[in-house]
């Protein structure tokens, strides 16, 4: 008999970095596909683009007993021209929005690893609703824009508060919040 675990069970821990394995990569597209194209209903059947092919992909990871279990978080960054960055397709599983640090630390080491990359201006389009987190992130709104048949907001990082990271490969552990 296999033991299994409970549906309510939360890892304890998380792993935020750049993708290594293709498993990785092939659970981060199918966790956007679900996001933007089944949840929002942004793009008919698949969100892949023409900056995918170019784009860094970073994920955050469910740890169970230590070892990476389920990609439940992703994020793209791209180089747009010399030291202009873009951070894109940031998406955190329904399951584990509540962890609301996944989000975060996303973006924050999309940052880092573009900063240290040579990055002098690191941009995104993001959803309006989703401003106030940026914005207590060190992010400021440059101007108000309809994309996707959306509101967003162009807004740039405040790359002081993200020192360079050089290996995002390994990226982060976080833990999981109390607040569940």
């Amino acid at each position: 008999m296999l033991c299994e675990l409970s549906p309510l069970y939360q890892p304890a821990e998380y792993r935020v970095k750049e993708v290594t394995l293709p498993w990785e990569a092939e659970r981060a597209r199918r966790l956007r596909r679900q996001v933007f194209c089944t949840e929002q209903g942004i793009f008919d059947g698949d969100d892949a683009d023409d900056i995918d092919p170019h784009a860094r992909l970073l994920v955050a990871l469910a740890c169970v007993a230590g070892m990476p279990d389920q990609v439940v978080g992703t994020v793209r960054i791209h180089e747009d021209e010399p030291g202009i960055w873009f951070g894109s397709r940031l998406a955190v599983d329904a399951g584990f929005r509540r962890q609301s640090h996944l989000g975060a630390t996303l973006i924050r080491l999309a940052v880092s690893t573009a900063h240290d990359q040579g990055c002098r201006t690191f941009l995104a389009h993001v959803q309006s609703q989703n401003v106030p987190l940026f914005e207590r992130m060190h992010w400021q709104a440059l101007r108000e824009m309809h994309l996707l048949g959306r509101p967003h907001h162009l807004m740039q990082a405040d790359l002081a508060q993200y020192p360079p990271c050089a290996d995002p490969a390994s990226g982060y552990v976080t833990r999981a919040s109390a607040r569940n």
